[in-house]
């Protein structure tokens, strides 16, 4: 198959930092976003005139007719995506007696029924072609649980059930099923800690930093590549040693 990547959530953040990366390393990139289209077209842009060939797609991953459709649209302009990066989610803290129902089913409905649904979508075409990359991107919350972000920390728990299930299933056809677990990275998402808890954060961090989304893409870009060929079902933990 040719080289094609979705990255979801892409417009932004993580997102961002792996459709460039995945760009420079001569994949083709479909963008996807949901609100921020500005910040998606700035991206493809930038990554045209480079040289890269690079397109937006817009799905909220939640509902299961856009991501097909969104499938759809990068297999009409690129072809039959062969690496999918399941980006997209969302994040929040509160003390679990405050959590609604409402905002509990947000949660899975985004971080686990979006990968689900775009994992399904993308499927066909690399089981056709008996090939194909799938990278779920989960968190060290999911492995390890963190005081009052239960929901967000059980969607991403979910995601590495998810990751060994379905690499279990689809090794025999050749498609891959990884998973990376990004620590305290520096995104749009710290913006809700209090600022003088990232210091501490950064201590905490045996590597003496906070991770960087270049720090993601590039492990993304490793079990995206040929030479990870044989690593499938596996969480590979990005955290500067937070949870050692």
């Amino acid at each position: 198959m040719e080289k094609i990547a979705l990255v979801t959530g892409a417009s932004r953040g993580i997102g961002r930092a792996v459709a460039t990366e995945l760009a420079h390393r001569g994949w083709a990139v479909a963008i996807g976003y949901r609100v921020r289209r500005d910040k998606a077209e700035e991206l493809a842009a930038a990554l045209t005139a480079e040289g890269c060939r690079a397109m937006i797609c817009r799905a909220d991953v939640s509902r299961r007719e856009e991501v097909e459709e969104m499938v759809r649209t990068v297999a009409d302009t690129f072809g039959p995506v062969s690496l999918l990066v399941n980006n997209a989610g969302i994040a929040g803290q509160c003390l679990f007696q405050d959590l609604t129902d409402e905002r509990w089913h947000e949660f899975f409905s985004v971080n686990v029924d979006g990968a689900f649904y775009t994992s399904r979508a993308v499927l066909p075409a690399m089981l056709h072609e008996h090939e194909g990359c799938i990278v779920n991107i989960s968190s060290i919350w999911g492995q390890r649980g963190a005081s009052c972000e239960v929901a967000y920390s059980a969607t991403k728990a979910a995601l590495i059930g998810l990751t060994r299930s379905l690499a279990a299933e689809l090794a025999p056809s050749h498609i891959r099923v990884n998973c990376v677990a990004p620590g305290v990275i520096r995104t749009d998402m710290l913006n809700e800690l209090p600022p003088e808890l990232l210091p501490e954060l950064a201590q905490q961090t045996p590597m003496g930093r906070l991770g960087r989304p270049e720090d993601i893409a590039a492990a993304v870009a490793f079990l995206a590549d040929p030479a990870a060929d044989f690593i499938t079902g596996q969480v590979l933990t990005c955290d500067g040693g937070f949870i050692l």
